[in-house]
């Protein structure tokens, strides 16, 4: 169940913009956050990049400076309609993440940022099957989202913000060992990096 103020973030884009800016503090700050998937990937001009859940397109305005070929996918009108304004450059499709509109073998690159945990785990399996999918061979998944903090000290302001934002898919997400799943796809799948005392984890996984 959505809590309010996870509602009015989503509904009110300065609001989502002030919490992220806040959450990122802990690596550096937000343009660092953005990128921290995306670290040692060869990426050109003529990369087929996907930005999956790209919401208001934090992250696509990064990428559309790596190529000239990055497509958002969102399954919000709201979200595509602010990164159409935001971010130009790339193309947007609106569609769920389960079940892409895109030929098998389509992308160089998937990416998403903070959006897994917001799945249920059948949602999540579809998910990692579609991008497996859509990828070419020798793409790669990237992907940055939640962990359970290795530091203890982490814990409490974890905990804080899931209460405030998030859903029990969050929480299910801390249980939930993503680098196996990958591997279990067929992916080939590099140790995640921890950030922020454990709390996010990096992971780029090769098909």
């Amino acid at each position: 169940m959505a809590t309010i103020l996870r509602d009015l973030s989503y509904r009110y884009q300065w609001l989502y913009d002030a919490i992220a800016r806040v959450a990122a503090i802990s690596v550096g700050g937000e343009a660092r956050f953005r990128q921290l998937a995306l670290q040692g990937l060869t990426i050109n001009s003529d990369s087929q990049i996907l930005d999956l859940c790209c919401g208001s397109g934090q992250t696509t305005q990064f990428l559309v400076k790596y190529s000239q070929n990055v497509t958002g996918l969102d399954a919000s009108p709201l979200s595509l309609q602010r990164a159409r304004q935001n971010v130009p450059e790339a193309a947007y499709v609106e569609a769920f993440a389960e079940k892409m509109p895109f030929a098998d073998n389509q992308f160089d690159v998937v990416h998403t940022s903070a959006a897994l945990h917001e799945m249920e785990s059948e949602q999540l399996q579809a998910i990692i099957q579609e991008v497996y999918r859509v990828l070419k061979p020798g793409g790669v998944f990237t992907l940055v989202d939640f962990h359970a903090p290795n530091n203890p000290i982490f814990w409490p302001g974890l905990s804080i913000f899931f209460l405030l934002f998030e859903t029990e898919t969050a929480w299910q997400l801390l249980k939930t060992d993503l680098a196996e799943l990958l591997t279990q796809t067929g992916f080939e799948v590099s140790k995640p990096t921890l950030y922020a005392g454990g709390s996010l984890q990096v992971i780029q996984a090769k098909k």
